[in-house]
């Protein structure tokens, strides 16, 4: 049993600019990804330790993609790990915990973190996903919660610059997984008009398919098992707009996809866009991504390709 719960970010200043989210929740008894192959070169050794691993992977992927890596910062660290313990003490997956509850540490991340003692103050963004699993290994964690296209939006958002991460683990092995994100005083990311794609140009192994039911609000509400999420991310600060967004198996028809932006209506975060395709891909295939839109204004247009495993 998998569980994942609407992930959550804000981004604020001295006044509330945006608030960006959405995704998440559900439960399902299927896996879209499986254990990470963490003997691909350059993956981070297993330390065995739940919230590390979780944490060496998101940094893994987000080199990846030519993101900036993550500073694991104690704080914060202290947040995520108090909201794990709250969960597995009160068997529930949620961002918000209720006052006087076993193990309360705030009812918001914002509260959270300033509980922790870490300083938000002039401009800042959070942003925080959570999943439970019948799984211990964090680079599962890091992995599942990236192939969530609504939490991928949070976990590769460019601005963001540290991060804690915390896990607890039941009696019966059932994990609660916690990852809270932030920025303070600068939002330095790719810059104006610059923007990543995931699955990132000549990726290789890419799993084949997604259960969308995993999250809540449903990324695909007609059905469950789809493709893997297609995914692009600029700075939170700016907005992108899709003219096209396409993904073909090399030589053949574009697949049939549900777009996720803005405009469309099926995502409430500004400097994201994704498709989902609407059938698993095929095993050892080359797939050829094509988008064209703007980011924060500026005209944009890109192609690339990856491989499915």
């Amino acid at each position: 049993m998998e569980k994942w719960r609407s992930p959550v970010a804000a981004l604020l200043a001295a006044l509330l600019l945006a608030a960006c989210g959405g995704g998440g929740g559900g439960t399902s008894t299927n896996s879209s990804v499986g254990t990470p192959a963490v003997t691909d070169p350059g993956a981070p050794a297993s330390t065995g330790n739940t919230a590390t691993d979780g944490y060496n992977w998101f940094n893994y992927r987000r080199t990846q993609l030519g993101l900036s890596t993550l500073t694991r910062n104690n704080l914060i660290n202290t947040a995520a790990q108090g909201h794990s313990d709250y969960q597995r003490t009160n068997n529930v997956v949620t961002h918000e915990q209720t006052q006087g509850q076993p193990g309360f540490t705030g009812v918001s991340l914002l509260d959270r973190l300033r509980a922790a003692g870490y300083t938000l103050s002039g401009s800042y963004s959070a942003g925080e996903v959570i999943s439970a699993t019948s799984s211990t290994s964090g680079a599962y964690q890091a992995e599942e919660l990236i192939t969530a296209i609504y939490h991928r939006f949070v976990i590769f958002e460019p601005i963001f610059r540290e991060i804690g991460t915390g896990a607890a683990t039941t009696s019966g092995g059932y994990t609660y997984f916690t990852a809270d994100f932030a920025v303070v005083n600068g939002y330095s990311g790719l810059g104006t008009g610059k923007f990543v794609g995931y699955p990132y140009d000549g990726q290789t192994g890419v799993p084949l398919n997604f259960y969308s039911d995993q999250e809540s609000p449903d990324p695909v509400p007609n059905q469950n098992e789809v493709g893997y999420p297609i995914s692009v991310h600029a700075d939170g600060t700016s907005s992108v707009t899709v003219q096209s967004f396409s993904v073909a198996p090399r030589g053949g028809s574009a697949l049939s996809t549900r777009l996720l932006s803005l405009a469309a209506g099926t995502s409430t975060t500004g400097s994201a866009a994704a498709i989902v395709p609407l059938a698993p891909l095929k095993s050892g295939t080359i797939y050829d991504v094509s988008f064209s839109g703007t980011v924060g204004g500026v005209a944009v247009s890109r192609s690339w390709s990856f491989t499915t495993k």
